[in-house]
């Protein structure tokens, strides 16, 4: 696993010193560590780690906007750190671009293997045997490089947006449900992820549709979930 690029941005050095041991013992050996957020935005520019441990809380710009910028540039999974346990803070860090959110106290094994865990994740998105591009209407969907363009312009989704369309094309024409969607994405229990797809959902909508308010690819079905149609085959 030498190979991975790991940085860990907080503004603790027993925090970062506790983490890099742990994501060492887990075989991660190639660690950044950074303690402000405009040198993380610079260093992930410079550097393209594979993940980010990021803090949320840190002394100069705070993690959501460290998120914000570098999802601008980088798709790279991002993993928040927070001493924050409301769900409207998880909310909001998964819905700016996160891939995963973890509160303080925290677990440092339980971090390295989360950190294992969106590797293998991104690595599904990047293999080989992936289907080529699908078009759906005005989008295209590319597997290959985690992107979605509309009549040729790149939308802009983040990882997990995408993840969500995709699933939702490779499954086009059929409901699923937010349960068995969240799980799927987020490879965890489903209790009170309500708010997070419907989060998700809303921002994709503001990137795929025309008039949000009056989707036309992704289709809510009252009590049961969410289906992405092509609108020119109804």
């Amino acid at each position: 696993m030498n190979e991975y690029r790991i940085m860990i941005v907080d503004d603790e050095p027993d925090i970062l010193d506790l983490l890099e041991k742990a994501l060492a013992i887990e075989g991660f050996h190639n660690i950044l560590k950074v303690d402000n957020g405009i040198d993380a935005v610079s260093t992930c520019k410079e550097v393209n780690p594979d993940v980010i441990i990021l803090d949320v809380m840190l002394p100069d710009i705070d993690g959501y906007e460290v998120c914000k910028r570098i999802r601008q540039f980088s798709h790279c999974p991002i993993l928040f750190l927070s001493s924050k346990n409301d769900e409207v803070d998880k909310i909001l860090g998964l819905a700016l671009g996160g891939d995963d959110y973890v509160t303080k106290p925290f677990s440092p094994k339980e971090v390295a293997f989360r950190v294992k865990a969106q590797l293998r994740r991104a690595e599904y998105r990047q293999s080989t045997d992936q289907p080529h591009a699908i078009t759906i209407g005005e989008l295209t969907i590319d597997p290959d490089g985690c992107r979605v363009s509309k009549n040729g312009k790149d939308l802009g989704l983040t990882a997990k947006e995408f993840e969500i369309l995709y699933d939702l094309a490779q499954n086009r024409g059929r409901v699923i449900s937010r349960e068995r969607l969240y799980e799927r994405i987020w490879g965890e229990d489903s209790l009170g992820c309500d708010n997070t797809m419907m989060v998700h959902i809303r921002h994709l909508r503001e990137k795929v549709e025309d008039n949000p308010a009056i989707p036309r690819y992704i289709i809510t079905r009252k009590g049961l979930g969410y289906k992405l149609v092509n609108p020119y085959e109804r």
